[in-house]
């Protein structure tokens, strides 16, 4: 695949909607559950032809060429073990998920922002321990003032998290389509219930 369809793929997410491949490390888990690890059928395929993955499950669906007819792979598992990053970039998207994408002051889960729990204009700085998710509605009564002034109180004391900590938040988040072979590799590592 050239660079033109991996640009079009990063701003362009639609390529997924059909037959996406779920990527999981050599240990067969997910390389990450929030944003599950999907590439698109392309990918999937051009890695298995570069000898770099094993396919684990396929579609029904077919893909072909002058010479061969492919099976889409609709699982696929890394040859090479991938490190997991231990550190977590401060991110919109990290913060929301580490706040379960809810407002910090009243639990909403729309309208969503962010909000310096210690006001920028007051010293407040831009880091894990200051920032929290809050809805438009609670951001605008806070404003710039101290929690205090607002009359608002933090459901929980915003902090930095760690990457285990994200990745068992995320799984609670499952995207729209999950195929039905992908079910096996998502929560196999979770706790059985007795």
């Amino acid at each position: 695949m050239d660079g033109d369809f991996r640009q079009a793929f990063v701003h362009e997410p639609a390529t997924l909607k059909r037959f996406p491949a779920l990527v999981l490390n050599a240990d067969y888990r997910p390389l990450s559950y929030f944003p599950l690890s999907l590439w698109p059928w392309q990918e999937a395929i051009k890695a298995v032809w570069l000898d770099r993955v094993d396919i684990v499950a396929e579609y029904e669906a077919t893909v072909r060429s002058q010479r061969i007819e492919i099976r889409i792979p609709s699982v696929v598992v890394l040859k090479d073990y991938v490190k997991p990053r231990k550190r977590v970039a401060f991110t919109r998207f990290n913060l929301f998920l580490r706040d379960e994408f809810a407002c910090q002051y009243c639990g909403a889960r729309h309208d969503l922002t962010f909000d310096h729990v210690i006001p920028r204009a007051l010293g407040g700085v831009t880091s894990w321990e200051n920032v929290v998710a809050a809805c438009a509605p609670c951001n605008l009564k806070k404003g710039s003032k101290t929690l205090r002034q607002a009359g608002l109180r933090l459901r929980r004391v915003p902090r930095r998290p760690g990457a285990p900590e994200l990745l068992d938040i995320g799984r609670r988040f499952p995207p729209n389509h999950l195929h039905d072979s992908w079910i096996d590799f998502l929560y196999w590592d979770a706790e059985l219930e007795a």
